[in-house]
This record gives C-alpha cells, structure tokens and sequence, in this order.
C-alpha cells in the first residue's frame, strides 16, 4: 500500500486518484450542451418550419401555434447552451416543469453529436418535449364525509378546471357543493344537522406575482405558485342559526425542497353573517356574552403563515418527522382605517376581529417494522384577541374531544378547563377555548392484509386566557396539568393504499369536570366509538 504523505501541522495531505480499468471511454469525458430545443405542445411525427420557430434567451421553442408563452417556460428550464451536462440540472427541470400544472408528461432528450472536437470533450444536444394535460375537464364527487366535529353525512361536488388559461401554466378550478351533514352524537347534540351550498373560483398562476420583479434564483427548487380564490357558503343548522359566508385569499404557496413548504397569504378575508337565529339560539347567546360576542365579530382581514415539514413518507427511515406551524393575524391593518374614536371600531360600517393566534403540531414516529410503527403527536395553539376584540371569534377558536383529538370524549365536551356544563343544558359552543394543549401515544401494528390495528392514549384540553363566567373553572392556570382529560382504547384500520377508514374505541381515564378525588376513573363500560376517515396524525 502506498503511504500518503500528511503535513498534520498545515492539516493537509496529498490525495492520488485513479480509475479502474475498463471504463468506457464516454463515461471520463465531460459532455457540452451546445443547443436546447424547447416544445412546448409536442406532437409525434410533428415537422416544424422557421415560422414556427422562436428563439430566447439562446433556447429554441418550436410550437405551430402559440400554446404556451415562451418566456413563461425560460424560468422552469436550468439547461443552458454552454453549460457542462449535469443530471441534478436535468432532474430538477424535469421536476419544475412538472409544477406548473399544464402537462402531463416531460420528456428531456440528449443527442450525442459528432464534431471535431477532441476525445477531451463531447457534444450534446437537449430537446425537451412537453406533453400538455387536457385543456378543460370536469370532476364530480359524490362522497360520505366524516368530520373532526362529529357531523357526517352525503355530499355532492363539482368542479370545472381550465388549464393554461392565458398561455402561461395557469389554472382556473370553479367549484359548486352541496351537502346535509348530522352530527353522530348523543345527548343533547344528538339532533344538530346542518344543511350547506357554496361555490367557489380559484385562479392558479405558477409564478409569483408581486409588484417589484423577484428573482428567480431565490428558488432552486420550485417556483412558488400565486393563488387567489373568492367564495361563498350559506351554512343552515337546524333547530339553531343560519350562516352565510364570504371569502377571498391572495397568497403564495411554494416548496422549499421535497419536505419543507411554505405557504404565505398576506390578504385574508371572512364576512360572516348570522342570517337567521331560533329562539333556542337567541336563549344561548342571552345567557352567554362571550359568545354572543364571538358570532358578532362578522368581519375578519389579516394574513396567514403556514410553515410545514413533512418526512413521514420516508419509507426507509426508522425515525420520521413531521413539523407544521401557522401563524394567523386579523385587524391591524383594518386599524389603521377605521379613524380611532369609541370602541369597537368598525371599517365600512362593520365590527371587525383584532387576534393573534399560532399553534404548532410536532409529530414523530419510530418504524419497528414494515408495518409496526409508533406514533406520536405534541400540538399547542393559542389565540389572543386585543383592540377590537374581547374574545376570539367563533370560528377561530379551539376546541377538544372527538376523533382526531381525545378520543375517550364526544367532540367539544372537553373543557374549557374544569367547566361542567349543567345536565341538559346544550354546551355545544360554550365549550371551546382560545388555548389548546394536546399530546397523542399510538402504536399501530398489522393484523391481517389491509386490516391494521392500534392501541392508543390521548390527552388535553381547552381553556380561555380570561374568566368567563358562563364557562365557571375554564380559565388557564398554572393547575393546568391537572386539568387534562385523559383516555385510552383500541383502535381497527382499513388501509386501501392509503385511503383509511378508522374506527376507534376508547375511554376516559381521567374526566376533569368531575370533583377534584373523583377524576380518575377509567369508565371502561361506557366507551366512546370514534369513526373517521384517514390517520388522526
């Protein structure tokens, strides 16, 4: 063996290489790309002439007529005339292409060229040939819905997309949707049904759009997308209120790599109008200021930031991760309109919310096995109103109990705190929070084929930052930790490639509406049955 001369006092050292033998003669030399051909609506067989021919940015696109804009294609495409051939540039152009939404296949072809170089240097030519998707479909979907709130029921959803609506790889999806919904609970829940109708426009573009010119080097990986959508929903919950709703998002939506995405909506907006109110609902609101609060608080505009980390695809890690976080805040630009004077204030004659909210959600799972893994999940969330507002609004508060959360509990019969709703009473809205804490144990384990099973134990729970005196005992103190509801049960999964239905049974350990001494009984003959589509984290 030969030895290695090493100066250790300068930390370096001589390093000789070579390769072994028979190696192709192709494979030491390194490869030139002298053109790249672009088109963008290949057809097979196709022959093109010099007036179907354009030429930018030393790239030439061949198309009979304009499909799609050339100077919208430049950004996605990292081949360059001159540059060495280079496979991560080829597979993430590839990969950008495939983003934009327009097509369906990408197929990026080298041709070796002869020339009178030397056998130092080889010649490539590029030809990119994109396959478009179809310009206009139509998807309906008609499906059995299984809420994270206990409601369930047959819904109808139709939508329209237009692809590469002006040339440039944007997307146009208008929605309509119907649906009844019951709530699968009992007591004094078991009656709540809700009937909704809304629509929908969504307008895709794959670039960002923005006032001052961004460059496109910020993003190695993908090229963010911009999103505008504008809706409305009208919301009928027999027996209570009846809501409409108007929506519209302005934002942008990007990958940082294959895990990490970020998603940015500087202009969110919610007009929420309690249309119609029984006398049972005017009863609840009259007995609760809070909440009569929370649903007059009609108007909601501030931004969103959603960050998420996503490796629990990773087949072959042990240790998988998973990490998401938003932050939400609504009125301060709205404050610097409405003209100061008496509050609350109000912008265009209505009262709208002033919050700050941000929750994260931290999972891990450890793979035992191929199909033997165990789950956890930390979430913590917490919103606080100010200005404007005395309590968060109605929609943007937490709640606990139910399918995706403790388990052993019907949905919103968790808390807030040590809150203990009178018998008979209908505390359906009373019990939620501006502050949740919530931690999951799973271990999943095959039973037969497509038939999983789990064993599990939850725990958590809501509560408001101030007194409120509907809701006696929901206040967070620093006795929180006693005040955790806590279960445990068995769980059965149907796992179709992906597509789950879960059923979950499970009972309370630890209720912590009941007397301090009296808390911790596993009320085993009186389990709650959870059914669900999909993993609960």
């Amino acid at each position: 063996m030969k030895q290695i001369p090493i100066n250790i006092r300068n930390k370096r050292f001589d390093l000789f290489l070579r390769l072994k033998k028979d190696v192709p003669q192709k494979s030491v030399i390194p490869y030139r790309i002298s053109k790249v051909k672009v088109y963008p609506n290949a057809v097979l067989g196709e022959e093109y002439t010099e007036n179907d021919t354009v030429k930018l940015d030393k790239k030439t696109f061949y198309q009979k007529e304009e499909f799609f804009k050339p100077k919208r294609l430049l950004p996605y495409i990292l081949l360059e005339e001159g540059d060495t051939f280079s496979p991560d540039k080829s597979k993430n152009t590839s990969r950008r292409l495939g983003s934009v939404g327009a097509y369906k296949f990408i197929n990026i072809r080298y041709d070796e060229i002869d020339s009178l170089s030397t056998d130092s240097l080889g010649i490539l030519e590029a030809s990119i040939f994109l396959t478009p998707m179809d310009k206009r479909a139509i998807r309906a979907e008609l499906q059995a819905v299984s809420k994270s709130n206990n409601f369930a029921g047959p819904s109808l959803a139709l939508t329209l997309t237009n692809r590469n609506l002006f040339r440039g790889g944007e997307v146009l999806n208008l929605s309509l949707k119907g649906g009844y919904e019951f709530q699968i609970a009992s007591g004094e829940q078991s009656g709540l049904s809700s009937t909704l109708i809304g629509a929908k426009s969504e307008l895709i573009f794959p670039r960002v759009l923005f006032p001052i010119k961004i460059s496109d080097d910020w993003f190695k990986y993908a090229i963010p997308k911009t999103k505008m959508s504008l809706g409305g929903d009208y919301l009928n919950r027999k027996n209570l209120f009846s809501l409409a709703s108007i929506s519209a998002n302005f934002g942008y939506v990007w990958n940082a790599n294959r895990f990490i995405t970020h998603e940015f909506n500087p202009l969110s907006i919610n007009y929420v109008n309690l249309a119609k109110t029984s006398p049972e609902f005017e009863q609840i609101l009259e007995e609760n200021p809070f909440l009569r609060s929370s649903f007059e608080q009609q108007f909601i505009a501030g931004m969103t930031y959603a960050y998420t980390y996503n490796g629990l695809g990773e087949a072959d890690k042990s240790h998988q991760f998973f990490i998401a976080s938003t932050v939400d805040i609504a009125g301060n630009g709205l404050s610097l309109f409405s003209g100061g004077g008496s509050s609350p204030q109000s912008f265009l004659g209505l009262e709208y919310a002033q919050y700050a909210k941000a929750d994260i959600d931290l999972r891990y799972h450890l793979r035992l096995g191929s199909d033997t893994k165990l789950a956890t999940r930390v979430f913590g969330g917490i919103g606080l109103p100010y200005g404007n507002s005395e309590i968060m609004p109605f929609t943007k508060q937490y709640f606990s109990g139910g399918p995706y959360s403790v388990r052993a509990f019907r949905i919103r019969t968790l808390g807030p705190g040590t809150y203990a709703p009178e018998a008979g009473s209908n505390s359906f809205f009373d019990q939620s929070g501006n502050i949740r804490l919530e931690a999951n144990i799973e271990y999943r384990f095959p039973i037969y084929s497509f038939v999983k099973g789990a064993i599990f134990a939850d725990a958590g729970n809501v509560w408001n930052t101030t007194e409120n005196e509907a809701v006696p005992g929901g206040e967070f103190t620093s006795s929180f930790m006693d005040e955790f509801g806590i279960g445990t049960g068995v769980g059965l999964r149907v796992d179709i490639q992906g597509f789950v239905i879960r059923f979950d049974l499970a009972a309370p350990l630890r209720t912590p509406s009941l007397p301090i001494g009296e808390r911790w009984d596993f009320d085993y003959k009186n389990p709650i049955l959870n059914f669900a589509i999909g993993y609960p984290f």
